[in-house]
């Protein structure tokens, strides 16, 4: 039997028209009302990011999630008048990871496409994908999401007819088993080995130079700063997970040569399989010799996006590279938070004090710069220049000595 899995191409024939689209949260004992909603809100942005506009949301407190409905009877019945209300509603969203039989047992009571977060992230990864190894990690990490899910999910995606969690996987081959599936998996692997040791052996001719790392949580501003630290024209959009695909450019300040690498980003609930699948691209990051962990400064939730981003570093191992946190998008920060009347030098003291009380929580060297308004570039170059000569009189003295 066939089966194709057009992963990361756009296809012909599906409804072009935004969709609309309901969210719903679980509070349990270990997440806060205020968690939840800035869970929503992050769920919202990714709904938008693959193209749906949210409409309604709905939150349920449950000590623990059911096991046929997740949020309950009785909620999911309100979920689903709401959605018989609205005929401009095509799928509901959870803002966590459903079994195949709660996505059955919902898609017959609401009759519309029931979507979690995994899926969502990895509708919008198969939408991103351009590189060969891109495309094959997201079918791979598709793969691994619906193996699980299969009774409960053949039968809710014969009524489906394209769109948003649609992509990939399932939309044309209904009757594909578990051995198909296995058999799938087992030969991207491969697929996936044989393009880590390309991507290794490009990396083996990159050896005799300082690498230095872009990180941190999506839609933060990497690929903005990324093209005014080398000129280039790398794809930046205000959007979550704009880039996927890793970029490299050599870059020269002063005379001193090192590789700048932009990374894919990070979230919360970033589903597991999809961050095993992407360890391949993190290389990049493993590799590097220093990391700019690039922060919005102005998102309410800074401080947790930096954790995530710090225990999944931690994950990768390289939570001690030489790093520097630069806190991006300051000049939006002052828009958020600063009274009218705040004079410039109470401006400057209250931007120290943000400066070392993040140093401290954070233990390592903290900026704040604009990437919009390319305020405070300057130092960063001047201090990115004096990190790469310090890597390259460690470890490339030969290098650093004709200068």
């Amino acid at each position: 039997m066939a089966n194709e899995w057009n992963v990361g191409k756009k296809k012909s024939g599906l409804k072009k028209e935004t969709e609309y689209a309901v969210i719903v949260g679980v509070i349990t004992r270990k997440q806060t009302e205020e968690l939840v909603d800035e869970y929503l809100d992050e769920l919202e942005f990714l709904a938008l990011t693959a193209g749906a506009v949210t409409v309604k949301r709905f939150v349920q407190k449950l000590d623990s999630p059911d096991n046929k409905t997740f949020v309950g009877s009785g909620k999911a019945a309100e979920i689903a008048e709401y959605v018989k209300e609205h005929e401009e509603v095509t799928m509901v969203i959870f803002d966590d990871d459903l079994s195949g039989k709660q996505t059955g047992v919902l898609e017959e009571r609401m009759k519309v496409k029931i979507i979690d977060r995994s899926s969502l992230i990895l509708d919008i990864f198969a939408n991103r994908a351009q590189t060969a190894q891109a495309k094959t990690q997201v079918e791979l990490a598709q793969m691994q999401y619906m193996l699980p899910r299969l009774r409960g999910l053949w039968t809710h995606l014969e009524r489906q007819r394209g769109g948003i969690g649609m992509r990939g996987p399932g939309e044309t081959e209904i009757e594909t088993d578990r051995r198909i599936i296995r058999d799938k998996i087992s030969k991207l692997k491969k697929d996936l080995e044989k393009l880590d040791r390309q991507a290794a052996t490009r990396r083996k001719g990159r050896d005799a130079m300082v690498r230095v790392a872009l990180v941190g949580y999506t839609n933060v501003g990497k690929s903005t700063l990324m093209n005014l630290l080398t000129k280039s024209d790398v794809f930046a959009e205000d959007k979550l997970f704009a880039t996927l695909d890793t970029t490299v450019r050599k870059v020269a300040f002063e005379g001193v040569p090192f590789l700048l690498t932009d990374t894919v980003g990070f979230i919360r609930k970033l589903p597991h399989h999809l961050v095993e699948s992407f360890k391949s691209t993190l290389d990049e990051v493993r590799e590097s010799d220093i990391l700019l962990h690039v922060v919005d400064v102005a998102h309410p939730a800074h401080a947790d996006q930096i954790r995530t981003v710090q225990t999944l570093l931690k994950e990768l191992g390289v939570e001690e590279k030489p790093t520097v946190l630069v806190f991006n998008k300051v000049d939006l920060f002052r828009e958020r938070n600063y009274d009218l009347y705040l004079d410039e030098e109470g401006k400057e003291e209250v931007e120290e004090g943000l400066r070392k009380s993040l140093e401290s929580e954070f233990g390592h060297e903290a900026m704040l710069i604009s990437a919009k308004t390319r305020e405070n570039m300057e130092q960063l170059r001047r201090r990115l220049v004096d990190m790469v000569k310090g890597e390259y009189q460690q470890t490339y003295p030969y290098i650093a000595q004709h200068w």
